[in-house]
């Protein structure tokens, strides 16, 4: 955002006291009035009831840079503002000209609170009442969209932007105990929705309520807001992301629309809170009934929308992946356009799903949203017909009409987290109740069973004496009874009058009788419970038995599994060497690379160059594609194989794996997978230079996404990089190692480390090779390795000289500054206007002879950026300044 608004302002001489001139001007509200509360209670859900409200447009005239003052000094601005009228006049030629009204007209010395304060306030004040809003900036690339949004004013607080000045009046208002403030800060670059707050979630689907129309995005990240210091440092992370590039309009110029949401959540007072009673049988009223009517909350959005700028090619000069990205730019704009004429003309069609962008600002407009628009133009009358189209684009969008509704709804999260804290409440006392019950059933439990066991163990010593007593009774009657007998053998009468048997003595034999025939019933008893645990014990045994033969079943299934899966690994092997065969046939017949990050050619290329050749007949059958051998094999399948004891079979392994790792969507998986390590490992053990070199291939593309580059740095591969680039003797080893090292040079975190496990001395040490191939990515590696030293040393986290200079390059710079290849010589000019920009290294610069090279570069350079850049080089070092004055130089 800073580099924007340098470009979007005068220079620190003449712009800064223009802007700033007007700061204690007055502020006039130019709304027709406040919103109307939809206010309400009962059973509602939202608020229905809407107002219309119409687009708010301003415009904001950019004073002219320090290239405008030169170029076009002798030339009027192309337009003329009448503030008090609210009118702008469009000068056509010197004695023509068109009048346009806006809302407000804001001249070159309006303050960034003027334009708060007109163009965003009353959307804020909106969004703090329940309704949507949005702030929007529109115009050509380089008027000052950013500075007008974004800029944090950490140097000088009056110059903050309507993002932190919104936040500040919304953090002001709200209670934090009641209310939330979340936000979403995000980009649109090249169709793909990308978050700023979280880089590596770059591909963010629009979801869209087929009930409502209502677009939202779900995997966005959010995050809540206490405090406006980690609101300024949010902007600040999603600043740092932001895809930005170098054109002839815009040393720093956006190249995607920033779209920062902010939700606000406010519970609602007064009016909406309901004392709710219900009266029970007894006249009592129930408190919990009343606890479980829900709050009503208001939510509400503000989106502030910092477009990227218009720009015709001709004049922006972009060329290679920035003419990609302005044709993707002008894409969306003119499908916005197309949007906001059929909303003006009341169109039956509005073609909103033209673009990712009009989706997204679908309730901007024709919506529910209350929108403030702020075209931003120039004054050059070189750029009148841009500053025309911006100006009618501003006019179209005043025509168009929003229906603003105030969103009201039950806060039913706040219930259910009341009434989960009632029944975690109830749950925990229903577990105390039921422990205890359960404590309480085991002990009388565990008493039942004392006392029964207690009272059999005195039944079996009762029974025992029982039994014995009787016993010796029954012997001592048979005793008695033959003793009579011998008596009545003597004396027969008298016997038989003596011995009659007494019905006592019957009743107590019948007694014995009776326990005798008991004992002999608990006997049998026994015996029986002792052969039903026997057949028990047999039908356990028939059961483990059938266990067993089915476990058997099972091994002998496994067995024959496995042997088919030899099978197909086998088969899997003989595919992977012919798929190998044809991506190597296929590679010789491809270009070589240009020197850019990526090493390998597309995949996309090899299954196209696949799918038009002609199918050829083989003993085993046609060959599947690489993707399709992809799916079905799987990833894990062919990583397995780069450990083969095959030398061949780990040669077309390694092939199709940085095949694969050329497409940006596999990278992930093969990281995952555990395919850099290894990469890694075949770097380290094989003596192979195919396999070698091919690794080093891979681990470039791999070495192109930031977390892979942290993963390649932790496990060491700088150094085992360095260790290839000192044994291999083949350029095209020496070209993927260079491409792969000048990709981490290009990350600002591992600077240091980098060049501690010697990789800046392993570049320089490949430049022995002399292939131009190996020297323009040499080249490339110091260009982005100065390029972040001289980033760092501008946010003041680097001091002291160059890592580069301490390890010799300079002199290898300032040799192949004027390289007859153009790849290496814009390199090199780069690193070289990247070293000094950095004051502590100008004495080098000097001692070196750069200095010359330097001068050259800001007059002979064919890159117009390049050559701004050395002359901004030369201009602003007082050191470089005092050794032309006494070489008598000039640029």
């Amino acid at each position: 955002m800073s580099g924007k608004v340098a470009n979007a302002t005068p220079k620190a001489a003449a712009g800064k006291p223009r802007l700033s001139a007007a700061g204690g001007g007055a502020y006039r509200r130019t709304s027709s009035g406040p919103l109307p509360s939809a206010g309400g209670g009962g059973g509602r859900a939202s608020s229905e009831s809407g107002v219309s409200s119409r687009v708010r447009v301003a415009v904001r005239l950019r004073p002219r840079n320090a290239d405008e003052l030169a170029a076009d000094a002798d030339f009027g601005d192309c337009v003329e503002l009448q503030p008090e009228l609210k009118r702008l006049k469009l000068r056509k030629n010197n004695w023509e000209s068109e009048t346009y009204e806006f809302d407000e007209v804001l001249t070159e010395f309006a303050s960034q609170k003027r334009v708060y304060e007109v163009v965003a306030k009353p959307v804020v004040e909106s969004v703090l009442e329940g309704y949507n809003g949005t702030v929007m900036a529109y115009g050509q690339t380089g008027t000052g969209k950013t500075f007008t949004l974004g800029r944090l004013g950490e140097e000088d607080t009056a110059a903050r932007g309507i993002m932190v000045r919104a936040m500040e009046d919304i953090l002001a208002d709200i209670t934090p105990e009641t209310d939330t403030v979340s936000v979403s800060y995000l980009q649109l670059y090249m169709e793909m929705i990308q978050d700023l707050l979280d880089p590596v979630n770059d591909n963010i689907a629009i979801v869209e309520d087929p009930r409502t129309g209502d677009v939202s995005l779900p995997g966005a990240t959010v995050v809540e807001v206490r405090d406006q210091k980690s609101f300024v440092d949010l902007l600040r992370i999603g600043e740092a992301h932001r895809v930005a590039a170098n054109t002839k309009l815009n040393t720093e110029s956006s190249r995607s629309h920033a779209l920062l949401m902010v939700n606000v959540r406010r519970a609602v007072k007064g009016k909406h809170e309901m004392d709710v009673s219900i009266s029970g049988e007894n006249g009592h009223s129930s408190s919990m009934v009343g606890s479980l009517r829900p709050p009503i909350v208001r939510k509400s959005k503000l989106v502030v929308v910092d477009l990227a700028g218009s720009e015709r090619i001709d004049k922006s000069g972009s060329e290679g992946h920035t003419l990609e990205e302005a044709k993707s730019i002008n894409l969306s704009l003119s499908a916005l356009g197309k949007c906001i004429n059929a909303l003006a003309e009341n169109s039956p069609h509005v073609p909103v799903r033209d673009s990712k962008l009009t989706r997204l600002l679908k309730d901007s407009f024709g919506g529910t949203a209350r929108t403030s628009l702020v075209v931003t133009i120039g004054p050059s009358p070189r750029h009148r017909g841009e500053t025309t189209s911006t100006i009618m684009f501003g006019q179209r969008a005043m025509k168009v009409e929003n229906m603003v509704k105030l969103k009201e709804e039950f806060d039913y999260k706040s219930l259910c987290r009341r009434l989960d804290i009632e029944l975690d409440k109830l749950i925990a006392e229903n577990e105390r109740q039921r422990k205890y019950f359960d404590d309480e059933i085991e002990r009388i439990t565990a008493e039942a069973q004392l006392r029964v066991t207690e009272a059999e163990r005195e039944y079996k010593i009762s029974l025992e004496n029982e039994k014995a007593k009787y016993h010796q009774e029954y012997l001592d009657s048979i005793k008695i009874l033959e003793e009579k007998w011998k008596i009545h053998q003597q004396s027969p009468k008298k016997l038989i009058k003596e011995t009659e048997p007494t019905s006592s003595e019957v009743g107590e034999v019948q007694n014995l009788l009776q326990n005798e025939k008991v004992l002999r019933q608990s006997a049998e008893d026994e015996a029986n419970d002792l052969k039903n645990q026997v057949l028990h014990w047999k039908k356990m045994e028939a059961a483990a038995t059938a266990e067993v033969v089915k476990l058997r079943k099972m091994l002998d299934t496994e067995a024959s599994q496995k042997e088919k899966l030899d099978e197909e690994i086998a088969v899997l092997k003989s595919q992977l060497l012919q798929l190998s065969l044809d991506a190597d046939e296929t590679r010789r017949s491809l270009d070589r690379g240009d020197g850019s990050g990526k090493i390998f050619p597309g995949f996309d290329s090899l299954m196209s160059h696949s799918r038009n050749s002609q199918p050829r007949e083989q003993s085993n059958g046609p060959k599947p594609p690489i993707a399709k051998l992809f799916e079905q094999v799987g990833l894990q399948k062919i990583l397995s194989l780069l450990e083969s004891e095959e030398p061949d079979v780990r040669v077309h392994a390694v092939k199709v794996v940085a095949n694969l790792a050329a497409e940006e969507a596999n990278q992930e998986k093969i990281v995952e997978a555990g395919g850099l390590t290894s990469l890694l490992m075949l770097l380290r053990s094989s003596e192979d230079e195919t396999i070698r070199r091919v690794a080093a291939g891979a681990i470039a593309n791999l070495a192109m996404n930031e977390t892979n580059q942290d993963l390649i740095m932790a496990q060491g591969g700088v150094s085992l990089l360095s260790m290839t680039a000192s044994d291999a003797e083949d350029p095209q080893t020496l070209r993927m190692v260079a491409g792969a090292i000048a990709n981490l040079c290009g990350n600002d975190k591992l600077q240091t480390r980098l060049r501690g496990e010697g990789g800046i001395k392993a570049l320089l040490g490949m430049v022995k090779c002399g292939h131009p191939d190996v020297l323009a990515q040499v080249a490339r590696g110091i260009a982005n390795f100065a390029k972040c030293e001289s980033r760092a040393a501008t946010q003041g986290n680097k001091v002291g000289k160059s890592l580069l200079i301490d390890d010799g390059a300079l002199p290898w710079i300032v040799k192949n500054a004027n390289n007859e290849a153009a790849p290496i010589r814009r390199h090199i000019e780069l690193a070289l206007c990247h070293l000094a920009q950095h004051e502590v290294n100008s004495k080098d610069i000097i001692s070196e002879g750069a200095l010359w090279e330097l001068v050259r570069i800001s007059r002979d350079c064919s890159r117009e950026d390049i050559r701004m850049l050395a002359y901004r080089t030369l201009t602003s070092s007082p050191t470089l300044q005092s050794e032309m004055r006494r070489l008598r130089i000039e640029c």
